[in-house]
């Protein structure tokens, strides 16, 4: 969807305006967790107005806003090295975040407009945005399934002490799904617990970390169901870097 011409509107569906909405917010959520510390150091204060692109292919890239005017699309914000350095990390990655669903929506409905979508289109549209947590909810462990991981987490660790064949099966396990029939919430309903890299919810091995309690698919954090066995107490990429940077 890069590259749309001013004179010739190609028509594209619902559907492939989602595929590129989920492919640019893969990619930004692979910047602020997996790939953090290189994102953080690709920021420098020292350099021009940076960006921070998520791209359809699931990539990312911090780069100088491109010097079209109008652009082609949507552009992120600007200058989010400037702000690096003057508060502390978790916040200005947070702030990131925060920016980073702005853009994703703006670039979405950008494409909805673009392409003549109408109003049952459009809301289609948004309802399938709207069942992902939000780059934001997923960075900061604030995506409400989150909530029942670490309440199930937390119940095992008050439990008599397991052997460490059982200890292992429980962190590897995938992270329980919600069952509320209150129906106060339907955004309950929708969703089962999330990746904390990926922030996506389906079926796959599931590893979770003992500092930050939150659960992470292994192809994501590079963790096999074979390395697992040999790990005791296992702690994410994110956490692995705090422990580092406040030594």
């Amino acid at each position: 969807m890069e590259g749309i011409q001013n004179p010739v509107v190609v028509s594209r569906s619902v559907e492939e305006v989602f595929s590129d909405f989920r492919g640019r917010r893969a990619g930004l959520l692979k910047a602020l967790s997996t790939d953090v510390r290189k994102f953080y150091h690709e920021c420098d204060p020292d350099k021009e107005n940076l960006c921070l692109y998520g791209l359809p292919n699931e990539t990312w890239e911090v780069n100088l806003p491109v010097d079209e005017v109008p652009p082609e699309l949507p552009e992120p914000a600007l200058g989010i090295n400037f702000a690096r350095d003057g508060m502390p990390e978790k916040d200005w990655i947070s702030l990131v975040a925060v920016h980073c669903d702005s853009w994703l929506i703006s670039v979405a409905f950008y494409f909805g407009a673009r392409f003549g979508f109408g109003k049952s289109e459009r809301k289609r549209l948004f309802q399938m945005i709207n069942d992902l947590p939000t780059i934001f909810e997923v960075i900061t462990g604030n995506a409400k399934q989150s909530k029942d991981q670490s309440a199930n987490h937390n119940t095992s660790r008050s439990k008599p002490r397991q052997s460490e064949s059982q200890t292992k099966a429980s962190k590897t396990s995938p992270p329980p799904r919600e069952d509320d029939d209150s129906g106060d919430d339907e955004e309950d309903d929708e969703q089962g617990a999330v990746c904390g890299a990926c922030g996506d919810n389906h079926d796959d091995f599931w590893i979770c970390c003992d500092a930050c309690e939150k659960w992470f698919h292994g192809k994501c954090v590079k963790i096999t169901p074979a390395k697992a066995e040999h790990i005791k107490h296992y702690k994410c990429p994110t956490c692995s870097t705090n422990k580092k940077i406040k030594a």
